[in-house]
This record gives structure tokens, C-alpha cells and sequence, in this order.
């Protein structure tokens, strides 16, 4: 009798043991995967984007990381230079090809408009739990959007927002430049900082594009301005 009570004992600890199991491995299967930091996605791709960067900055005579980094987006070629300063002049330092934008040549003015903005941004965000890797976000609108917005009688609400630079190759509004491109990037402004980062896109290369509005002129001749301070590499 006492060795079937143990058998049962036995047999019934083993069932609830497989029970908890079951149990968990239901559960880790619905729950959310944990977000990764920061820290965690820089760690997943130094090994690997780290030497890339480090060896451009190299071939270009600029320290890693730079003190400031400038990134020129260009619409209609579809390309992000990287501008570093260095002994008092602007060095190219590196191109990515944009693989995928929506939109042309035009400042961004609606929610649902599918144009990339245009202007004087910085980044606001480095996410490293995007759909699309890893992304940027850029501070559009900035206060310069919504002084602008409101002169065409559009509310800040209406501009949209969440405008990235990220990874993939499929994009609506954003800026997308694949996985490699943008871990280097993603990397860059994390070493260098938010604050030190500037941007500026542009709806092509030269700035020939004329608009019948006034104030997108003159944003272009601000831009062409600040382009003719950046042309002395």
C-alpha cells in the first residue's frame, strides 16, 4: 500500500512538473518579445558595422567618432552624404544610396501626402525596435514646419509626423537605405551624439528646383546658402 502511495506521489508530481512546463512554454509563446535597448542593439551590430565605419573615417583622415556629423539627404538622387569637419574644412566622409523614398521634389505638408520633408532637421530618436531594423527619427515637424504649416492654414496635427531614416527597402515618407546603411548611421550618431548630428534634405543635388511659393524659394536659397558654406571639401 505505502509503495503505491509513493508510485502515485511520484506519477502525480511528474504530471503537474509537465503541466508547468506546457504551461510557461504557452506562455513565452504569447507574451511580447522583451523590447532591446540601446545598449543591446549597438552591442548586436559593432562587430560588425564598427570596422566599416571606423574604416571609412580612416580612408577619409577623420577621427572616429567625428565631433559633428552632417548628413545631407538628396531626393532625386536618391543618396545621404556624410559631411565631417575637420582642420576647418568639410570633409565627404561616406554615400549610402537611398533604396527606397516616395514623394518628389517639394517640402512635406500633409499627413498622407507621401513626400519626404525638406529642410534644416536633426535626429530626435535612435530606435532599436523598428519594423525596419533599426531607424532615425527625424524631428519633422520642426518648429519651422508648423510656423509654415499655419501659414497655409494647416495645424500641427495635420503635418504628420514619424518621418525615420531606416533600414529595409520598402518606404512612404521615410528615408529607406537597407540594413548595413543603416546600422552604420545608427551607429555614427549614437558615438557622436544627438546634439552633434545635423541633417539637411533637399530636393536634389543643386538646388535648381523652383516653386511658385515664396516661402519654399526661400527655404531653398537658405539651404543653397548653407550648401555654398559646406563646398569647401
Amino acid at each position: 500500500m505505502k509503495r503505491l502511495l509513493v508510485v502515485a506521489a511520484f506519477l502525480g508530481a511528474l504530471a503537474f512538473g509537465t503541466w508547468w512546463l506546457l504551461r510557461q512554454q504557452r506562455s513565452a509563446a504569447v507574451l511580447p518579445p522583451k523590447p532591446r535597448t540601446l545598449a543591446d542593439a549597438l552591442q548586436a551590430i559593432e562587430p560588425t558595422a564598427g570596422p566599416r565605419v571606423r574604416a571609412f573615417c580612416k580612408r577619409a583622415g577623420v577621427a572616429y567618432p567625428p565631433e559633428r556629423l552632417i548628413f545631407i539627404a538628396n531626393k532625386k538622387e536618391r543618396r545621404i552624404d556624410l559631411l565631417v569637419a575637420q582642420e576647418g574644412r568639410y570633409r565627404l566622409v561616406h554615400s549610402w544610396p537611398v533604396l527606397a523614398a516616395s514623394g518628389g521634389p517639394g517640402p512635406k505638408l500633409r499627413e498622407g501626402d507621401r513626400q519626404v520633408p525638406e529642410g534644416f532637421y536633426r535626429f530626435e530618436l535612435l530606435n532599436p525596435n523598428s519594423s525596419f531594423h533599426l531607424s532615425l527619427r527625424v524631428n519633422y515637424p520642426n518648429p519651422e514646419d508648423i510656423r509654415r504649416g499655419a501659414g497655409e492654414g494647416i495645424t500641427p496635427a495635420e503635418l504628420g509626423s514619424d518621418i525615420m531614416i531606416h533600414g529595409g527597402a520598402v518606404s512612404i515618407g521615410c528615408l529607406a537605405v537597407g540594413d548595413p546603411a543603416v546600422e552604420e548611421i545608427f551607429l555614427l550618431v549614437a558615438r557622436t551624439g544627438l546634439d552633434h548630428a545635423e541633417l539637411l534634405i533637399l530636393p536634389d543635388e543643386r538646388l535648381t528646383v523652383m516653386d511658385d511659393r515664396p516661402w519654399v524659394n526661400d527655404l531653398y536659397a537658405r539651404l543653397r546658402e548653407r550648401m555654398g558654406e559646406l563646398d569647401r571639401r
